[in-house]
């Protein structure tokens, strides 16, 4: 890794470009969600959680796609917490 001297000038920060730049495995989402690594395979399984790809035995997730998954959540539970709201 190269360290930069952020009191030089022309020092930039480093942008990871690789090709998994953007990508999630599944311990790694696991931990951000705070949720076991079971449950998102569980998840899956169920084709209920945010949409993965599979390399191999390798599970990514992409972050913007989890991003999107996780609003179409909140838009869901808004949803329906004002179809409740309606009803009373």
């Amino acid at each position: 890794m190269k360290i930069i001297d952020l009191n030089e000038p022309d020092a930039a920060p480093e942008v990871d470009t690789g090709l998994l730049a953007g990508w999630l495995n599944r311990s790694d989402l696991a931990r951000e969600l705070t949720l076991s690594v079971d449950t998102l395979q569980r998840w899956e399984t169920r084709r209920v959680g945010p949409p993965c790809v599979r390399v191999g035995r390798k599970v990514l997730y992409r972050m913007e796609a989890v991003r999107d998954w996780l609003r179409d959540q909140e838009a869901r539970k808004q949803g329906a917490s004002r179809a409740v709201a309606g009803r009373r």
